[in-house]
């Protein structure tokens, strides 16, 4: 049902969605994405190699045919007489079978390197999909956080207006001076321009929201809740990502991978042996004899010593290309250790700065009620505390959104540390 909505939002150019269901998002990036479609096409062409390679142990079976067509004329004797002129078409038709007995092993090294090669691939995918999962969630949370960011400027240009308007009835009556109306709109004025750089900011968020989920972004705010299964601690973390990172897995194939190469090398130094076996039949074969059928079988044995070198520059090769390989591993491991240990601490982080803000914005709501209202009433507040108050409060609440959006984005990054931001997991939380 769900994959209904997103092909009719699609072909229908039209919100079908709320953006609280961040599940159809994304499904929708992880089923229409380009990038990860790409990949998985990728796949489905690396694991043909293993078929490629199998195919070195199986037997080749080849058909020819051929007409030769031939004329003798002028033909003399050694006595120099005259001989008659003659003209055969010769056909022939052959089947011949090959098989390869042994190759020094380099048949076996690579299949294994085709089997490493598609591992190898499906990580990649892994990886691109929780790029692209990754991707997906952050446009949905920049998307609430800008959404929410243009309604609260709105909503601060509704309260300036009102209080413009009443600052004018009060200038009347004599009860604030100009200075004080010139302060309300001038503030109007401010809050105008951050309206419009909110604005802005949303269509470029929903631009890059539809580019990567493919689908049209949703009108409303959306909602942040959403609960995802997290490590309880930096070694639960660093203990998974080390089985569980693509980038760390990829880089392990990528090593024996390269050990697999260097053995194929190696192989060429090995002899190896063939068997053949031919079936010929040949009409008109020459001019004394009509039909020849032939039949045969031939063993090969062939062992390479030099080829100039060649051979032992390929294994010198290979052997840098291993090293090479190892020393990534080595700084791959140590990179994903890092990033671990970072979104870790952002996420930590992320969840302290949540909560302040959440106390800043409640504080500044109780403060900002407090001064309008005995702003309202005629009191000893001023203009410019009402101002200052409502700026705050502004201020808290895109603050607020803004933790809000970062701490469940580095939730999805934590996710993609350990190799867990699947859809699947997703779902199941």
């Amino acid at each position: 049902m769900k994959i209904i909505i997103i092909l009719l939002a699609i072909i229908l150019n039209i919100n079908l969605v709320k953006a609280e269901d961040i599940m159809i998002f994304l499904e929708s990036a992880y089923t229409n994405n380009p990038k990860l479609n790409a990949e998985r096409k990728n796949l489905s062409a690396i694991k043909q190699n293993i078929n490629i390679s199998r195919s070195e142990f199986l037997p080749s079976i080849s058909l020819s045919g051929s007409i030769d067509g031939k004329q003798s004329t002028s033909r003399t004797n050694r006595d120099g007489a005259e001989m008659a002129d003659t003209q055969n078409d010769t056909e022939t038709k052959k089947i011949s079978i090959d098989q390869k007995i042994f190759q020094g092993l380099q048949g076996y090294n690579s299949l294994k390197k085709s089997e490493l090669e598609v591992q190898k691939a499906n990580s990649e995918l892994k990886e691109m999909e929780q790029e692209i999962l990754l991707s997906a969630a952050s446009a949905y949370f920049d998307l609430i956080y800008k959404s929410k960011s243009k309604r609260f400027n709105s909503e601060n240009i509704d309260l300036f207006e009102r209080q413009v308007e009443f600052d004018s009835a009060r200038l009347q009556k004599g009860e604030i001076t100009l200075t004080d109306l010139a302060q309300s709109e001038s503030s109007l004025a401010g809050a105008r321009a951050k309206l419009i750089t909110a604005e802005t900011e949303l269509l470029t968020t929903k631009t890059n929201f539809e580019r990567i989920i493919r689908i049209n972004a949703p009108e409303t705010d959306g909602s942040f809740n959403l609960n995802l299964k997290l490590p309880n601690n930096l070694k639960e973390i660093l203990q998974l990502s080390e089985s569980n990172n693509p980038k760390l897995l990829i880089a392990k194939l990528d090593y024996e991978i390269a050990q697999r190469e260097l053995n194929i090398e190696i192989a060429n130094f090995s002899p190896s042996a063939s068997l053949n076996y031919s079936k010929s039949e040949s009409k008109d074969f020459s001019s004394t004899v009509d039909n020849v059928n032939e039949e045969s079988v031939k063993a090969t044995l062939s062992w390479p010593i030099i080829k100039g070198g060649k051979n032992y520059s390929s294994i010198k090769k290979s052997k840098f290309k291993k090293e090479q390989s190892k020393l990534i591993l080595e700084d791959t491991a140590n990179q994903v250790k890092t990033e671990a240990a970072n979104v870790w601490s952002v996420y930590q982080s992320a969840e302290s700065v949540l909560k302040a803000t959440q106390a800043q914005e409640k504080a500044a709501k109780i403060a900002n009620e407090g001064i309008t209202l005995e702003y309202d009433s005629g009191n000893t507040r001023t203009t410019l505390e009402v101002i200052q108050s409502r700026s705050l409060l502004l201020e808290a609440r895109i603050n607020n959104a803004k933790a809000e959006r970062d701490f469940y984005t580095s939730k999805f990054k934590i996710l993609e540390a350990i190799g867990k931001l699947t859809l699947e997991n997703i779902k199941n939380f």
